[in-house]
């Protein structure tokens, strides 16, 4: 992320963004312990709305 985007990021008009600290560590939460699957960051309007974890369990046969 550019310094003109992350100085963006943090100014809004109206609304609030979170700080990225908090989002940084919402992905890394979603991160922890996951073996196989996948972490979805969903944006509307420049703004992470959602973060979503979905894990696979792999079993031998």
């Amino acid at each position: 992320m550019s310094n003109t985007e992350q100085q963006n990021f943090r100014k809004t008009s109206n609304d609030v963004a979170e700080p990225e600290s908090v989002l940084l560590d919402a992905i890394i939460r979603a991160r922890n312990g996951l073996r196989f699957g996948s972490i979805e960051i969903t944006v509307h309007d420049g703004k992470v709305t959602q973060i979503e974890r979905k894990e696979k369990f792999r079993f031998q046969s």
